[in-house]
């Protein structure tokens, strides 16, 4: 892998880890086209730590204030949130692995993404929740949603923030939640994946390459928190449905004419 595909990945990575529109997916598809199905593993891992400094970046102060002070409202909804998470993970570590393997599924995934986020634009004007008012019950649904977004090409904060809206949250919570309950996300999974890297063999990956693709991942990661953040407020998430749709199809009829 060279330097220029390692850059273009990472700005993939960045932009659709917090875009509801897929990170994993639309990496499957990176990594498809440059022919790089060797190096998925430690490229991933890799790229979602740029995504993870990125967000940690974004919310550093909130992040310290749950450290001091774990049990309060904030870090209590966190903690209610990365339960079901973890829950789906662990128990259905080794499905979610083989279908992503297989990519079968994945146009079909988009697809309901972006009927989520259809659905969920409806609602979005209704919200009437603040941090404040987000419930337990309703950051055990948000992760929840999270759990299922382990499949490939299902969005994770498409489908938080689309679990907020259904809660009755107003945009602005919504987004700070998801974006917040994504660090132990990542994070899980980034330790979860390093457990499987030292029992496999490294791919041939330059260090620069990999140093490339995480600065770029984090860089576009935090412009794609910043600009989610004000869109949330006054913007619409019916092109990011009309986007998955269209990358479904495209990829439904590559898989059906054989080409994928």
């Amino acid at each position: 892998m060279d330097w220029l595909e390692a850059l273009i990945l990472g700005i993939v990575q960045g932009l659709t880890e917090f875009l509801p529109v897929s990170s994993t997916g639309h990496l499957l598809l990176g990594r498809q086209i440059f022919n790089l199905e060797e190096a998925g593993l430690f490229l991933d891992s890799m790229l979602h730590i740029g995504t993870l400094i990125a967000v940690m970046t974004v919310y550093w102060k909130d992040i310290l204030k749950v450290i001091k002070n774990p049990f309060s409202k904030t870090g209590i909804l966190l903690i209610a949130g990365t339960i079901p998470t973890a829950i789906i993970g662990l128990a259905f570590k080794d499905f979610f692995e083989e279908i992503s393997k297989t990519g079968v599924t994945v146009g079909w995934e988009f697809l309901v993404t972006g009927l989520l986020l259809w659905w969920a634009d409806s609602f979005k004007r209704n919200g009437y929740k603040g941090i404040e008012e987000i419930t337990i019950r309703d950051a055990l649904v948000i992760g929840t949603f999270q759990g299922a977004a382990i499949l490939p090409a299902v969005s994770r904060s498409g489908l938080t923030i689309a679990a907020a809206l259904f809660c009755k949250i107003d945009k602005k919570a919504a987004a700070y939640f998801s974006f917040l309950l994504s660090i132990p996300s990542i994070a899980g999974g980034v330790v979860l994946q390093s457990k499987d890297l030292f029992t496999s063999t490294a791919p041939s990956i330059a260090y620069s390459s990999l140093i490339i693709g995480t600065i770029a991942s984090a860089l576009f990661g935090y412009i794609a928190v910043k600009w989610m953040i004000k869109l949330l407020q006054t913007g619409t998430l019916k092109g990011f449905a009309i986007y998955v749709w269209l990358i479904g199809l495209i990829v439904l009829g590559l898989q059906f004419s054989g080409k994928m």
